[in-house]
C-alpha cells in the first residue's frame, strides 16, 4: 500500500507531552490541574491528550479539599465509560486512586428506565462518591430529578461537550444552564473539537463568561509523543462502489478502524450489512463468530493469518462487542473494527494506527474525531494514517485540488486548536435605512435581499448578526434535515416544517414571529450560499458534495499556503498527494493564522516593537497569545504579524 499521503506531519517525539510531573500529571493534565479551584472549567484539548484522567485529578482534589460531595461524569455512549474506570494514580505520585464503584457505572448496562433510577439512588445516597453515566441518561434523569437543587455540591463533568450541545442542547442545555443558575454545582466541560459552531452552542455569552478555559493545541501534544514520529492524510477518489476499490484501500498490516458511510448517503448501498460482509470478504475469508465475544474471526489470503475483527455495525450480539473492547489490554487483542456512527467521539483503542473512512464527510469536527482516533502515543508504531474514500468528483480536476488543498488548510489548522468555520455574509433587509443601493448588491460583506423585513426584536436581531455560524451547523447537522435532503424531499418540508423546528430547539424562548423571522433569514442565506457556489440540486448533487465542503471554512483561503505536490492514479480514478508538512512547517502556519487575526497598521507595529524587546528581555520568553494579560496578548499577535511581514519580505526578495 502507498504509504505517501496527502499531510504528513513529523514530530518533534520529545516525550514532552508525555512525560510526567512529581504529582504523575501530563503537561495537559497539570495545566488543567492548575485551575481545579475554578468553578466552571472548560478544557479544549485534543483526543488522547489525556482529558479522562484531568478529571480525575481535579475532582478527587474537589472531593477532598473543595467540598464537593458527589462527581457525574457524562459521556456520549457507553464504550467511552471505560476511560473512566479505576485508575491507579498514587504509584505516579498522586494522593489518592481513581476508585468507581461498579454498582454505580451506568455505561457498562443496564436499560434506560433502570439506569435513571440509579442515578435518583446516587443523588440520595450519602456514600456513593462518582457515577458514570452516558448523556441520554443525564438528561432523562435531569427530567425525572425535576429539582435543581439536587445537584448542590456536586461536579458535573461532561466529556466531549461539544456532541451534547449538538445533539441534546433542546433538553441538556437547558438543564446545564439552569443547574448553573439554580445550583452550587460545578462544571467541568471537556472537549476535543474547537470551532465555534460545536463547542459550546448550547451556554449564552453570559454564562460562557463564567468559564475558566484550559486551551492545548493538537500540536502540542502531538510534537511530545514518546512513539508516534508521523501523521498523514490521503484523499483516494473511485469510480463506481467503494466495495469495487477496497482491496487498494485496506492495510490488513495495520491497526485499523473503518468507517462506513451513512446509510442515506450517496456512496452507501443501502445494506449496511452487507457491506461488511464485503469489507470482511476483502480482508481474507470469514471463519467464524465467537459466541462469547462475538468478535469475527477472518483468515486472511496473503499469508493465512487469523484477524481479529470486531462489527459495531450489526446491532445483534453489539453489547458482547463493545464489552470485549472495554476490556482489552493489549495490542493483540483486535486488529480491525467495522463501525458506522460508533468509534468516534471519544472511543480509546491506542493501538489503532490506520483510519479508513469511507464516504464524503461534511463535518470538519467529525474528521477530526475520526482521526484522534489513531493518533494515540503507542509504542506498536511510528506513523498514524487517515485515509478518506470517495466517490469521484464530477468535476474539473482543478476544482477538485484547489477544494482538496482548502481542507488541508482547514484540517491543518484544526491541529492547532485553530476555529475554521465558513466566511459569514451578513443579510439585511432591502428597506436598511441609509443604504443608496437597489436589489442584491454586496458591500463590506453584506447583502442586502429584497423581501426581508428587519429584526423585530433585539433577540432576532442578535441571532442574526451573531449566531448564524452556530445555528446553520445545527441545521446542517439535524438527522431530519439530512435525511430529506439525501432523498430530495420538498422545498416546503425542509424550509418550512425541518428547519424552523431546528431553531426552536436552538432557541426555545423564542416567539412564533421570531421563528418566522430568523427562518425568512436562514433560508436566504442558504439560498444564497447554494447559488454563489454553484452547487445543484439536481441529479449532479452528491456528486458536489466534496467540492461543497470547501466552502465552510473561515479564512484558509486568506492563508498563502499550498499543500498538494502531485496526482497519482487510484483504482480507475485519482488520489491527491501533497508536500510534506514537518514541525517547522506547522509554526509557520500558526505564525500566518495569527497573523491575521488582528489588524495593526505599520506604524502601531513599529511602536510595538520597542516594547515587545522590552517584554522578551524582563520576562525571558516570548509574549504568549494565551496569557491572563491583554497586553501580552496584544504583544504576542503583534509580533506574529511582525514575522509573517518580515518572512514576506524575505520572499520577495528572494525571487
Amino acid at each position: 500500500m502507498n504509504d505517501k499521503n496527502v499531510v504528513s506531519v513529523n514530530y518533534h517525539r520529545t516525550g514532552k507531552s508525555t512525560n510526567t510531573n512529581e504529582l504523575g500529571m501530563r503537561a495537559m493534565q497539570a495545566r488543567v490541574y492548575e485551575k481545579r479551584n475554578s468553578k466552571y472549567l472548560l478544557v479544549k484539548a485534543p483526543p488522547a491528550s489525556g482529558k479522562s484522567r484531568a478529571l480525575m485529578f481535579v475532582a478527587l482534589d474537589k472531593l477532598a479539599n473543595q467540598g464537593v460531595k458527589k462527581v457525574i461524569v457524562a459521556v456520549p455512549e457507553r464504550s467511552i465509560g471505560r476511560s473512566f474506570k479505576n485508575t491507579d494514580l498514587t504509584s505516579y505520585g498522586f494522593y489518592e486512586d481513581w476508585v468507581i464503584d461498579p454498582y454505580y457505572d451506568l455505561t457498562a448496562g443496564g436499560s434506560t428506565g433502570s439506569n435513571v433510577k440509579r442515578f435518583g439512588e446516587f443523588l440520595n445516597n450519602p456514600d456513593a462518591k462518582v457515577l458514570i453515566c452516558t448523556h441520554a441518561t443525564l438528561r432523562f434523569a435531569y427530567e425525572e430529578v425535576a429539582d435543581d437543587a439536587k445537584f448542590n455540591d456536586i461536579l458535573l463533568a461532561i466529556d466531549e461537550f461539544h456532541h451534547v450541545s449538538a445533539a441534546d442542547n433542546s433538553v441538556l442545555g437547558t438543564a446545564l444552564k439552569n443547574i448553573m443558575h439554580n445550583s452550587s454545582a460545578h462544571i467541568l466541560a471537556m472537549t476535543g473539537s474547537y470551532f465555534r459552531g460545536d463547542s459550546q452552542p448550547i451556554l449564552t455569552n453570559e454564562d460562557e463568561r463564567q468559564f475558566d478555559k484550559v486551551n492545548y493545541s493538537y500540536y502540542e501534544q502531538l510534537d511530545g509523543y514518546q512513539y508516534l514520529k508521523s501523521f498523514g492524510i490521503d484523499y483516494k477518489f473511485y469510480q463506481g462502489t467503494y466495495l469495487d476499490a477496497l482491496g487498494k484501500a485496506i492495510d490488513t498490516d495495520k491497526k485499523t478502524i473503518i468507517h462506513i458511510p451513512n446509510v442515506n448517503s450517496a456512496e452507501s448501498t443501502k445494506d449496511k450489512y452487507e457491506e461488511v460482509g464485503h469489507i470482511e470478504d476483502a480482508i481474507g475469508e470469514f471463519l467464524e463468530k465467537d459466541t462469547e465475544t462475538g468478535i469475527d474471526y477472518v483468515k486472511r489470503y496473503s499469508d493465512g493469518k487469523v484477524l481479529k475483527v470486531a462489527d459495531l455495525v450489526t446491532e445483534d450480539g453489539r453489547d458482547k462487542v463493545q464489552a470485549y473492547l472495554r476490556n482489552m489490554s493489549s495490542a493483540d487483542d483486535l486488529d480491525i473494527i467495522i463501525a458506522l456512527g460508533m468509534a468516534k467521539e471519544g472511543f480509546d483503542w491506542p493501538w489503532a494506527e490506520y483510519a479508513l473512512t469511507i464516504g464524503y464527510r461534511g463535518s470538519l469536527t467529525e474528521i477530526v474525531q475520526i482521526i484522534g482516533r489513531v493518533t494515540r502515543d503507542s509504542s506498536n508504531k511510528t506513523h498514524a494514517q487517515f485515509t478518506n474514500l470517495i466517490a469521484q468528483p464530477d468535476a474539473k480536476d482543478d476544482d477538485v485540488m484547489v477544494a482538496v488543498n482548502t481542507i488541508l488548510k482547514a484540517i491543518t489548522a484544526s491541529l492547532l486548536m485553530e476555529q475554521v468555520l465558513a466566511p459569514e455574509l451578513k443579510l439585511k433587509s432591502s428597506s436598511t435605512k441609509g443604504r443608496q443601493t437597489t436589489g442584491n448588491n454586496k458591500a463590506d460583506g453584506v447583502i442586502f435581499v429584497k423581501g426581508l423585513k428587519e429584526p423585530s426584536t433585539e433577540r432576532t436581531k442578535d441571532i442574526i448578526e451573531n449566531d448564524f455560524p452556530d445555528l446553520k451547523a445545527a441545521i446542517l447537522q439535524d438527522t431530519k434535515v439530512q435525511e430529506a435532503m439525501a432523498i430530495k424531499a420538498g422545498a416546503d418540508i425542509i424550509n418550512k416544517v425541518l428547519i424552523p423546528k431546528v431553531i426552536m430547539e436552538q432557541n426555545p424562548d423564542l416567539t412564533d414571529e421570531e421563528i418566522e423571522e430568523v427562518r425568512q433569514y436562514t433560508i436566504a442565506e442558504l439560498a444564497l450560499k447554494q447559488a454563489e457556489t454553484q452547487i445543484t440540486t439536481g441529479s449532479n448533487g452528491d456528486d458536489k458534495k466534496f467540492l461543497r465542503m470547501a466552502d465552510k471554512f473561515i479564512n484558509v483561503d486568506d492563508l498563502d499556503i499550498n499543500l498538494i505536490e502531485s496526482v497519482n492514479p487510484f483504482q480507475r480514478a485519482y488520489e491527491v498527494m501533497s508536500n510534506n508538512i514537518d514541525s517547522k512547517t506547522l509554526r509557520l502556519i500558526q505564525q500566518t493564522i495569527d497573523a491575521k487575526k488582528v489588524d495593526f497598521s505599520e506604524s502601531e507595529l513599529a511602536i510595538l516593537y520597542p516594547q515587545i524587546k522590552e517584554f522578551v528581555a524582563e520576562n525571558k520568553r516570548y509574549p504568549d497569545k494565551e496569557s491572563d494579560d491583554e497586553l501580552e496578548v496584544k504583544y504576542a499577535y503583534a509580533l506574529a504579524k511582525i514575522r509573517d511581514l518580515k518572512m514576506r519580505r524575505n520572499a520577495t526578495n528572494g525571487r
